[in-house]
């Protein structure tokens, strides 16, 4: 994971720690932050380690940059989902499904394409605006 920080950064925050934290506890903080990093890395590599054990070898083939959610764009996600096409059923579906016989849920029509013209307007509810 970059951070962003470069040379030039890293010289101008080691200079305002100095100043600011001063030369006679500098040696201190340097040993306080040393261990604290020794510390993040043991605790990074104790739960890698463990989700290894718990999640098995497969752990290993997971593709992680494709997971990461950073790269998808919502714009994106939005125009496919708007201009993708759906998919209708031309022909009726055969009615030999559990939930066609259930007698909770009725049977539902398969979804046809309408096409509206100025004959015949899409329906419009008037309390919903």
């Amino acid at each position: 994971m970059e951070l962003g920080l470069t040379f030039d950064k890293l010289l101008l925050i080691g200079l305002v720690a100095v100043i600011i934290i001063g030369p006679e506890r500098l040696p201190k903080a340097a040993e306080t932050f040393a261990r604290f990093v020794r510390r993040a890395g043991e605790y990074l590599r104790e739960t890698k380690s463990k989700m290894r054990d718990e999640l098995g070898p497969e752990i290993d083939e997971v593709d992680w940059r494709k997971l990461d959610p950073r790269q998808y764009d919502p714009r994106r996600i939005i125009r496919d989902a708007l201009f993708e096409e759906p998919e209708f059923d031309a022909a009726p579906a055969p009615a030999a499904t559990a939930v066609a016989t259930d007698p909770v849920a009725p049977a539902r029509p398969p979804m046809t394409r309408t096409h509206f013209s100025r004959q015949t307007p899409p329906p419009f509810d008037a309390e919903a605006t």
